[in-house]
């Protein structure tokens, strides 16, 4: 072992409430549970609490500062000692003075509260650990809300609710439903992670849904009524005359709740003009005619934000 005055960064004469201090600070620094499997920081530890066991002890302090004792508290020429150190022993696991039987632990509950046996009871006592779970849910389910039967480690199955306007990748959280804790100690909670299954003609961004409506050529130049699904039911919508393919049209309040306000966003549609598999004759003929009458100015306007 180091010289105790080194090992602390004290003076010999330091006194005894800044000693105590001094290691107090550096033992809570150095302390395991604050340095889980740090087998380093543990040996510091040890050498820090043998330091100032040797040192607050005032008898033992003062033999040490006459050179009669090791830094261990053993006496000098202490053979076992030097055979301890010497093979890589614990020089503070026995052989003379506070070596033999000394516990850098006790030391540490002596001085912090609590006693060795509490300690270890109170470290006994352990909340579980959490257990995630991963659920696959229809894109409706997640804007609407359902029910979804999760089955868990323990073979317990459970009817979990997700909520309104759930998001990919949330978490719901089951107080209680996670690993079992240990010596009394509470269970720790079951995180149900929701994953989406994409919608064949939904999307949804903020509280908003979008979709894509095909409607022939037709309907985009002389306008009518065509049938519209939201996610709360089928609708009628006017397509104006004259809507070219691109045109966004809002269905207010027909869009997802808002989680918190309950608020409903809207649904964004986009007109998609589709042409039939094969042109017949006839059609060929009248957009051929009704192209001709149309102004050289007219069609290059089309393009015009392109040049």
């Amino acid at each position: 072992m180091r010289d105790p005055y080194t090992v602390l960064g004290v003076s010999k004469n330091t006194g005894a409430a800044d000693l105590k201090k001094t290691y107090r600070k550096l033992a809570m620094k150095l302390h395991p549970d604050q340095n889980p499997g740090d087998e380093k920081v543990a040996e510091k530890f040890k050498e820090v609490s043998a330091a100032y066991a040797l040192l607050s002890d005032e008898k033992m302090k003062a033999r040490y500062d006459r050179g009669e004792i090791n830094p261990d508290g053993s006496e000098k020429g202490f053979a076992n000692y030097q055979q301890q150190a010497g093979t890589g022993g614990n020089p503070f696991g026995g052989g003379g003075g506070f070596g033999a039987g000394f516990d850098a632990e006790d030391l540490f509950s002596s001085l912090f509260g609590g006693g060795r046996t509490n300690r270890r009871q109170s470290q006994a006592r352990k909340r579980g650990a959490d257990k995630t779970y991963k659920i696959k849910i229809d894109f409706l389910d997640a804007v609407l809300g359902a029910k979804k039967q999760v089955k868990l480690e323990n073979s317990k199955t459970l009817n979990v609710t997700t909520p309104e306007n759930v998001k990919e990748g949330q978490q719901i959280r089951l107080k209680g439903q996670g690993m079992a804790g240990t010596a009394g100690g509470a269970s720790g909670d079951a995180l149900i992670e929701v994953h989406i299954n994409k919608h064949p003609y939904y999307s949804i961004k903020n509280n908003n849904i979008y979709m894509d409506l095909p409607i022939t050529l037709k309907e985009a130049a002389l306008g009518g009524k065509v049938t519209v699904p939201t996610i709360s039911g089928k609708i009628a919508l006017n397509i104006p005359k004259n809507s070219s393919s691109g045109k966004i049209m809002r269905l207010k309040g027909k869009g997802a709740a808002d989680p918190k306000t309950k608020k409903k966003g809207d649904q964004l549609v986009k007109l998609m003009v589709m042409l039939p598999d094969e042109i017949d004759s006839d059609l060929e003929k009248s957009i051929k005619k009704w192209s001709s009458n149309l102004k050289s100015d007219n069609a290059k306007n089309i393009r015009k934000h392109m040049e």
